[in-house]
């Protein structure tokens, strides 16, 4: 068993004894067997002495267990990792960042509390998956959407708090953005409401996020202040229609203007979902990794001589069909001017959907869960193929057309210089509607050597981002202390910030110790500080 570091094994074994008598021996999980569940099987450290691993879990069945077992924890300085499904592949899924530390496993937790449907907005706990949503919905015969990401079976809460994304409309699709009231156990075994949930007897506590005073919300999104134990969300009500339509252009030159008037457009609320912007010449081998984007002339004789657009913007509108049809022709309208533009739509696809479209259409976009994702890995991109996983770089870049060119550039040419292959890269993904993400996929293997290069070459693509401004928004655990390090401003005042509101509220430092590298005191030397 990995025991927490510097604790003896008498005062951990009593911890987790009084633990058992909160919630019953049948959910603690100190066996080998058991605990191999709660590893990351997408590590970059996998089989090696630095592998990130549980001491046990503990599976409580209400906010009541919760506040008990933090007490028990908080009396022995007993570091707990709360995970609301621990299936966030890529990112870290149910591993500690701190090895030793008890899992705190809230999959039990699985009650839908409230969904409003005069308010278009639901109240969940962590454990409340997007397949549990959605079937909620459709059995009660709701009229109401969730946003749900890539894969589906993760936890709406879990997904918030790491500011996962989706494909649906502006404000709901990134899914923090779409939180209204939070409840969270803090480290003294307290509970805390925000907003209006603060007030007793408040029926408002899904309408209005800010209560009284400062917005405490944001303590708890990827931070390590709290276990959140309810959650609430807007809701996007069922549209009539959805249209999705292309622009596609045909030279070089023309990407500023385009992701310009893209902006304008979506922040002008002239199209509500989810764009795109991608390069079919540059795509036409590998339509989920963009290759790199050569000088102008050579990328203008690659269209001439491929007849294909040199990009491509993607449009989704959602609405009564006759308002979207007239902004989808309004669009036309904008871009008319560029040369030898085309234009293409499919037909608007109505509400509720029928069995033979719903075969056909990609399920998120239509805040339908699936696992269709996980098809893409098993496509043979590639000569890396097949791997043991992935893991996600995910770096927020300028929302423009240079934005776009310099970040392909510059991650192609270190990947290459790094032998660090690329099975998915997507400069331009727009979940978040002010930004674009650089999503990468990077393949893993259970192999120390391979993984050693990899973890070299991850970190040091960080710090190369960083040279340019662009910062990872979130990161598997292996490297979050290297990327906080890359928001460096003031001496790191950020981090130092976070440093002193974790002393503050968890001054024993139980709670979720190293993540996204804030480090309680005792920890903090020789861990990024």
């Amino acid at each position: 068993m990995t025991t927490p570091p510097g604790m003896s094994d008498a005062t951990f074994a009593d911890g987790l004894a009084e633990m058992r008598s909160v919630v019953g021996d049948e959910w603690v999980f100190d066996q080998p067997a058991d605990l191999n569940t709660y590893r990351d099987f997408y590590s970059v450290l996998w089989g090696e002495p630095e592998e990130k691993k549980a001491s046990a879990a503990i599976a409580p069945a209400n906010v009541e267990q919760v506040q008990a077992i933090v007490r028990a924890a908080n009396e022995r300085s007993i570091p707990l990792y709360p995970i609301s499904t621990g299936r966030n592949l890529g990112y870290g899924g149910a591993a500690p960042v701190l090895s030793g530390s008890v899992v705190l496993d809230l999959k039990r937790m699985n009650r839908i509390l409230d969904v409003n449907e005069g308010n278009c907005s639901c109240l969940v706990e962590p454990g409340v998956s997007y397949f549990d949503m959605y079937r909620h919905l459709q059995e009660t015969g709701s009229k109401l959407w969730i946003d749900c990401p890539d894969p589906g079976w993760g936890s709406l809460v879990g997904n918030a708090l790491d500011s996962g994304g989706g494909y649906t409309t502006a404000g709901y699709r990134g899914h923090w953005e779409a939180v209204c009231g939070i409840e969270a156990v803090m480290a003294d075994g307290e509970l805390l409401r925000t907003g209006m949930g603060a007030l007793p007897g408040s029926e408002t506590w899904q309408q209005y996020r800010m209560g009284i005073g400062p917005c405490l919300d944001g303590l708890f999104r990827q931070s390590s202040l709290g276990v959140v134990t309810k959650m609430g969300f807007y809701l996007f009500p069922q549209p009539e229609a959805h249209l999705s339509a292309t622009v596609d252009v045909f030279r070089f030159e023309d990407l500023d203007e385009m992701v310009e008037l893209l902006n304008e457009l979506e922040y002008g609320n002239v199209f509500n979902g989810m764009p795109g912007i991608g390069s079919p010449v540059l795509n036409q081998d590998n339509p989920i990794a963009m290759s790199i984007v050569p000088e102008p002339d050579e990328f203008n004789r690659m269209v001439r001589e491929s007849g294909l657009p040199a990009w491509r913007a993607s449009f989704n509108f959602y609405g009564p069909e006759k308002v979207i049809r007239a902004q989808w022709e309004y669009v036309q309208e904008r871009f008319a001017h560029f040369a030898d533009v085309k234009f293409g739509a499919a037909e608007p696809v109505r509400f509720p959907i029928d069995p033979p479209t719903l075969e056909r259409v990609q399920k998120p976009r239509y805040g339908i869960p699936s696992l269709e994702i996980f098809s893409v890995g098993s496509r043979g991109f590639g000569d890396f193929n097949p791997s043991d996983g992935h893991i996600w770089f995910s770096a927020v870049i300028p929302r423009s057309g240079k934005g776009i060119i310099e970040a392909n550039r510059v991650m192609r040419r270190e990947c290459e210089r790094l032998g660090l292959d690329l099975f998915m890269f997507v400069p331009s993904v727009t979940c978040w509607t002010r930004s674009f993400v650089l999503f990468a996929a990077v393949p893993v293997y259970k192999d120390p050597a391979r993984n050693q290069h990899l973890r070299e070459s991850v970190t040091e693509i960080i710090d190369i981002c960083a040279d340019h401004g662009w910062g990872e928004y979130r990161c598997p655990p292996a490297f979050m202390d290297a990327v906080m390090d890359a928001y460096s401003f003031g001496d790191n005042k950020l981090r130092r910030v976070n440093e002193q509101i974790k002393d503050a509220l968890d001054p024993k430092g139980i709670l979720s110790a190293g993540r996204y590298g804030v480090w309680p005191r005792h920890l903090r030397e020789g861990r990024g500080a």
